[in-house]
């Protein structure tokens, strides 16, 4: 009988995702790794959460797609009983300036950053409501705080996450599940790789710490929000973002 608290991370294969996953098997959780289409990666946080000794999982599928983000949650059901957190980290950039921007474009952010974290969250309400329990969190982002020129969609999908956040919060506070939402500015990943140095170089003059933040940063803050200390907060959105927005 599994006792130890169960997480699902969804994208939790590469980046972000992959650091919150191991973060929380550092704490003791037991995880389901979703992934879109990157089999391997996903194993290999797997086997890295093994040699932390503790259950994981992989689980293969799409959120944008409401019976697929049911799948997911009956897969964890299914294997461990409960789940206890739920990290909406999947997501996808298509930027460029909005009058050119494709309907393709706007439409494949909005359903995978929004309606996906969306699909989730409705999935995982039964069992949390049912243990009296739950932590929820969203990986939202500095674009959905402040703006962004060329992510139009993007902006607006991170920026959409926060005002669910704030709605769920209020409606799953009396059963003690927690809604949150973390922030990040640019962190040193695969979508801030693309960058070219210039662009990097001037974007870290704007940032008071002087640094890109890492994947450990975020996952630290998602460990944090997921733990017991964290009972009393509900409904906040954490930037981690090395004071890009002050």
């Amino acid at each position: 009988m599994n006792t130890s608290r169960v997480a699902i991370v969804t994208g939790g294969s590469r980046g972000i995702g992959r650091a919150i996953s191991l973060a929380l098997a550092r704490q003791g959780c037991s995880l389901v790794v979703n992934y879109q289409s990157n089999e391997q990666a996903a194993r290999q946080v797997v086997q890295a959460i093994a040699t932390l000794g503790q259950r994981a999982m992989a689980v293969q599928g799409d959120v944008r797609e409401p019976q697929q983000a049911s799948a997911l949650v009956e897969a964890a059901l299914a294997e461990f009983g409960r789940v206890d957190i739920l990290v909406n980290n999947a997501g996808v950039t298509r930027d460029g300036l909005s009058m050119r921007m494709s309907d393709a474009d706007w439409q494949t952010v909005l359903d995978t950053n929004l309606s996906g974290a969306f699909y989730c969250i409705r999935a995982v309400q039964r069992p949390m409501l049912r243990q009296r329990s739950g932590r929820i969190i969203q990986i939202s982002s500095i674009s959905g705080v402040r703006g962004n020129a060329g992510q139009a969609n993007y902006a607006a999908a991170k920026a959409g996450l926060i005002g669910m956040t704030k709605a769920l919060a209020r409606e799953l506070a009396s059963r003690s599940i927690t809604v949150n939402a973390i922030a990040p500015g640019f962190i040193d990943t695969e979508m801030t790789g693309a960058l070219g140095a210039d662009q990097v170089q001037r974007v870290t003059e704007q940032i008071p710490l002087g640094r890109l933040g890492r994947p450990e940063d975020v996952a630290a803050a998602v460990a944090f929000l997921a733990s017991p200390e964290a009972g009393y907060i509900t409904g906040q959105v954490l930037g981690i973002d090395g004071g890009l927005g002050i």
